[in-house]
């Protein structure tokens, strides 16, 4: 997870972690200024600060690159996707070798997202089904199993917004293996810092660059460790 500001969820969310999946490690990349990395590291998370924050990006990048596990599992910090499901999105990799397993929130309107949210993530993901002769629902879900050698081995941009976009996308181009789940999505505990202009943009700048051939760069944290 990646955090900023998340004191009002974060204890629930690592207890339902740790109810579920006791022996997961859970990483936290942080960039708070309030009481979030003291609770996450008194409830025994592995925290890793970002400080001054670099962006969501790189964020993730980071806490993507620095799992020591064969899955890494992404979920937001603010209470909204189901902990339960940890388990067999993990078995789903691990024993069905799937190299990603996409959460998607879009079976149908979620009721805990506003119709505006819900019609641009609709009409992003059609788009990119086009595109991608592959039918994508959510192109923004915040809950996802990686294999960690996929990742690894991945090039994309982490500079940006809207890089759950590139890190579905990316993976479905280059053959990977992609299943899509449907999980439930919940109110948000917390304010919401999405800036949603800024993301549509990147949105439709991140499908357009993946499927038509733009260069991905070498990750951020590959790069800072291959400049040490």
């Amino acid at each position: 997870m990646i955090t900023m500001n998340e004191e009002a969820a974060i204890a629930k969310v690592i207890d339902d972690i740790k109810k579920y999946v006791p022996d997961a490690e859970i990483l936290i990349v942080d960039s708070s200024k309030d009481q979030t990395p003291q609770i996450a590291e008194k409830l025994g998370a592995r925290v890793i600060r970002q400080f001054p924050p670099r962006g969501y990006g790189p964020a993730m990048d980071l806490a993507l690159r620095s799992g020591r596990g064969e899955v890494v599992i992404t979920m937001d910090c603010d209470d909204t996707y189901p902990s339960e499901d940890i388990p067999r999105f993990a078995q789903l990799v691990l024993q069905e070798n799937w190299d990603l397993v996409d959460g998607s929130r879009l079976r149908s309107k979620p009721e805990a997202m506003p119709w505006l949210n819900y019609i641009a993530n609709f009409g992003f993901a059609l788009l990119a089904s086009i595109l991608f002769l592959t039918r994508v629902t959510d192109l923004h879900s915040g809950m996802r199993a990686y294999r960690k050698s996929m990742i690894d081995r991945l090039r994309y941009r982490a500079q940006g917004a809207a890089l759950p976009v590139e890190l579905l996308l990316r993976p479905l181009k280059e053959g990977y293996k992609v299943k899509l789940e449907y999980i439930d999505y919940r109110e948000r505990k917390g304010v919401s810092t999405m800036r949603p202009l800024e993301s549509a943009w990147w949105t439709i700048k991140r499908i357009w660059d993946v499927r038509f051939g733009s260069k991905a760069s070498i990750p951020s944290v590959a790069l800072e460790k291959f400049n040490e």
